[in-house]
């Protein structure tokens, strides 16, 4: 199974936004140092974040970026989608002929990591980012 840095990362990076902004935007270097993720690297996440509507930033002294939309309106798949990212736990791709083994045939097992990749997917459809604060909250207490 395949999940990106660049996705786990992002949505450690949101759900940290999603914490702290109340009311202020919250730089990346804060987030940076809470969750140890290189500025550079945040940068590029949020260039595409911002892109996609997820986030907006915000000028000034006090700038840094806000959520665009509320986290319990936030999937945890279009933060993947917003990146361009998708998990995947196949080799080859569904919709071409050739399969993972290079051949017109599909592997024995292709069935079964296709079914698995669909209820990856599913998962993260049915995630918010407001679970992950509801979660973090539980285990704080």
């Amino acid at each position: 199974m395949k999940l990106n840095t660049k996705s786990r990362y992002a949505v450690m990076a949101l759900a940290d936004l999603a914490k702290f902004s109340s009311q202020n935007p919250v730089s990346l270097r804060d987030i940076s140092l809470r969750q140890n993720i290189s500025i550079l690297y945040l940068e590029q996440i949020f260039l595409k974040l911002k892109k996609n509507f997820i986030v907006r930033s915000v000028r000034g002294v006090n700038g840094g970026y806000v959520l665009n939309k509320n986290p319990q309106d936030i999937k945890i798949a279009e933060i993947f989608l917003a990146l361009d990212e998708k998990v995947k736990t196949m080799a080859c791709k569904k919709d071409i002929k050739k399969s993972c083994t290079g051949k017109s045939v599909k592997c024995i097992t292709h069935n079964l990591w296709d079914e698995l990749d669909i209820h990856i997917n599913s998962f993260f459809e049915n995630k918010k980012l407001s679970d992950l604060l509801i979660k973090q909250q539980n285990r704080a207490q």
